[in-house]
């Protein structure tokens, strides 16, 4: 690529130091698209004539197909996917091949590519995530009365239900779609035709290549298109939360899977055993998922590290930005997939989850409401619940079966009604509360938007 300036060969060691083709022979396909539309842009320009754009293209379509089928040589030497496509197609076609390069950098013909492959990630990452959606949504219909303990700090708080619970994840999830198409908007910008870093004096087309590309618009600062990388961090970021919420998903169902808890019991094709204690079974999926989370933590920052004290334009310390990239898709992707396919097979034990939801200081600050709607003022509501639960407590009777009479006339006679949980949970209507109405009506809407 250089051999007019340089005298000596690339050492050995600086080849594999330096080459990205072991990893960046994945955007092969993306590749040969903007090769194709660059091509088609010199013909307008005059640059080509048609027969040449026609060989051009035949032969890399040739390659596509060869690399489709693993019967392609790549070649460390050559260094990146860019030179290893170009450098076969010039070998088959001759003199036509090696025109292609006019007007282009390796600069912005990378930019192009891995814009290209984080759009058609997005899209693959969005679609598995309206899986694992409809995964959730599935069982929070089945289970959208079956009651459960809400938690904070890990105690018992409030009476909510299976379904209101995994339907929180299905909102996460939607904000992570939203978050992955306002990035789309962003990758979705063609830098093809920058050049170096200050373009070209043979000035193609940029917008036709952009278009026959799908590309929404052309980058505006040659500069900014070749240094930019903050489209790749932007998704790394959006990744990183999806994990986040995997995670906290995993946490959840980790503990409900637990003797201690209960709640649900995941299939025996997604756990694992021991290899000492034969009764063990093991939610092995999400206890991967929540430490692959780390993982997909580490790949941003390694991306905004490598990023943080460049000058433009590029750098090589730019190269690094395809691992963390690829690995953290790859990484998410088959969490997705083994997550959607966990949670549909995973069966919930409503009368341990009713069990647990029938304690009665579940509902204390129902107790504390049926004061307020009787004229106390909230703290001193408070206050007086807290003095009945002490007496529960110090007794070691149930909150439920007190003579609630006797710790303060503000208390009547219908004070033991508030313990009705199914009356509790009816009484939560309001948008976003827990009652089984507001779950089925939430379970309706969402099939409806999935």
């Amino acid at each position: 690529m250089w051999k007019g300036r340089f005298a000596k060969a690339t050492a050995d060691l600086v080849q594999q130091y330096g080459e990205s083709i072991s990893y960046d022979w994945r955007l092969y396909k993306h590749d040969i698209a903007g090769s194709i539309a660059h091509a088609r842009a010199q013909v307008k320009a005059g640059l080509l004539t048609d027969a040449e754009f026609a060989a051009i293209e035949t032969g890399l379509r040739a390659i596509e197909q060869e690399i489709d089928a693993g019967a392609f040589d790549f070649s460390i030497e050559l260094e990146d996917i860019h030179m290893n496509i170009e450098s076969a197609l010039t070998d088959r076609i001759g003199a036509p091949g090696a025109k292609l390069h006019t007007a282009r950098s390796r600069n912005d013909q990378v930019a192009t590519d891995t814009r290209l492959y984080c759009r058609e990630e997005i899209d693959t990452l969005t679609a598995h995530l309206t899986e694992l959606q409809g995964a959730l949504l599935q069982q929070a219909d089945q289970h959208a009365a079956a009651v459960i303990p809400g938690y904070t700090h890990l105690q018992r708080g409030q009476p909510v239900t299976v379904g209101h619970h995994l339907l929180a994840y299905v909102e996460m999830i939607d904000r992570d779609k939203s978050r992955l198409a306002d990035c789309r908007q962003r990758v979705n910008v063609s830098p093809l035709g920058s050049g170096a870093l200050a373009g070209s004096t043979i000035n193609l087309d940029r917008q036709q290549i952009a278009d026959e590309l799908g590309f929404n618009r052309v980058t505006t600062n040659s500069m900014d298109a070749i240094s930019d990388r903050d489209y790749i961090a932007e998704l790394l970021f959006d990744i990183a939360l999806v994990g986040t919420h995997l995670s906290r998903l995993s946490e959840d169902l980790i503990l409900w899977c637990s003797s201690e808890f209960g709640f649900a019991t995941l299939s025996d094709a997604h756990t694992t055993g021991s290899s000492l204690m034969p009764q063990k079974k093991n939610p092995d999926v999400c206890e991967l998922t929540r430490g692959k989370t780390g993982r997909l933590y580490g790949n941003l920052i390694a991306l905004l590290t490598a990023a943080k004290g460049l000058p433009l334009t590029y750098n090589r310390d730019l190269q690094e930005d395809k691992e963390p990239l690829f690995d953290s898709i790859d990484t998410l992707k088959l969490a997705l997939k083994v997550n959607t396919e966990m949670i549909a097979d995973m069966a919930i034990n409503v009368d341990t989850c009713l069990a647990a939801a029938s304690d009665p200081l579940l509902l204390a600050t129902d107790l504390a409401d049926y004061l307020v709607k009787n004229g106390v003022p909230f703290r001193q509501a408070h206050e007086l619940v807290g003095q009945a639960v002490a007496v529960s407590v110090q007794t070691n009777t149930p909150l439920d079966q007190l003579d609630l009479t006797q710790v303060s006339e503000h208390y009547g006679a219908d004070a033991k009604d508030v313990f009705d949980l199914q009356t509790a949970l009816a009484a939560r209507t309001n948008p976003g509360a827990p009652s089984v109405g507001n779950v089925r009506a939430e379970v309706a809407r969402w099939k409806k938007s999935l």
